[in-house]
């Protein structure tokens, strides 16, 4: 038993020391699954969505999904080689597409596969907004953020087994799982989610406004996604996401530095915000 644990715990520090750098903030992540593994894994899953899903081809709205899309791709990989990343989306597929579907969603997975429901769209109100949307969740997968929280939720797993071996009296074990469980969610899997859409929305603001979208829409976006929730979101302290109000304000104290970042790659001016 003692070799066992000594080989687990080997095994978990070999996993912590792997990791990967952020191009949008030079800071080392977590990367215990590669994106070589993780990116088929992902095409596998988008593609298993599709087919049960009523995918909407040839209207003007799936084509506008992929018009930005396509600008929002090719903003990212401007920015990336400016900055010392070229080749960075070499293994990226990109692909997007709009389902017939009420849920107000839309989402990036890991290497560049796209779905926006058709829910989402009475509240982007525009192809702005669609922008504000698709670079939020481009950024995501750019900052492979899917990658860093399937690596935190095997560390967060392999802490609860070590402990639930090392701690051998039950009473122990059980308080041990109850206050780890709950100081593990709140005190560091949540904030860590929440700082992923911060950075997601930073990133999405720069990406929009280098695809020629005006990033300030992307405020009056959420102001609309926060009259849409109707105030049922749950305190910020026990959600994934940021509140409302704090993101609204955030994002808005970013739009000049988006404005000036666009400015760098000769986007001087942005298309109308025409709505739908």
């Amino acid at each position: 038993m003692k070799l066992m644990n000594k080989i687990g715990v080997f095994g978990l520090l070999l996993l912590i020391m792997s990791c990967s750098t952020n191009p949008f903030t030079g800071k080392q992540t977590m990367a215990l699954v590669p994106n070589t593994q993780l990116f088929p894994t992902a095409f596998q899953q988008y593609n298993q969505v599709l087919s049960q899903s009523k995918v909407i081809k040839g209207t003007a709205q799936s084509e506008m999904i992929k018009r930005v899309g396509q600008r929002i791709s090719i903003a990212a990989e401007r920015w990336l080689n400016a900055n010392g990343y070229e080749g960075y989306l070499n293994d990226y597929k990109w692909e997007y597409n709009l389902i017939d579907d009420k849920t107000v969603n839309a989402w990036c997975m890991p290497g560049g596969k796209i779905v926006f429901y058709t829910g989402i769209l009475p509240i982007a109100q525009s192809e702005t907004g669609v922008a504000a949307i698709m670079g939020h969740e481009v950024a995501h997968a750019l900052a492979n953020h899917g990658q860093q929280r399937m690596s935190a939720d095997y560390i967060q797993q392999g802490v609860a087994m070590a402990g639930n071996i090392a701690i051998q009296n039950d009473n122990d074990r059980e308080a041990f799982n109850q206050y780890y469980g709950i100081g593990s969610q709140v005190g560091v899997m949540l904030p860590f989610s929440r700082s992923h859409e911060t950075e997601a929305d930073k990133i999405g603001l720069i990406l929009m406004a280098m695809a020629g979208y005006n990033p300030s829409e992307a405020a009056e976006l959420w102001k609309r996604m926060k009259a849409n929730s109707g105030g049922g979101a749950p305190p910020e302290i026990l959600s994934t996401h940021p509140s409302n109000d704090s993101r609204i304000q955030e994002i808005s104290s970013l739009v000049p530095m988006a404005v000036a970042e666009a400015k760098k790659f000769g986007v001087t001016s942005f298309r109308p915000i025409t709505k739908f």
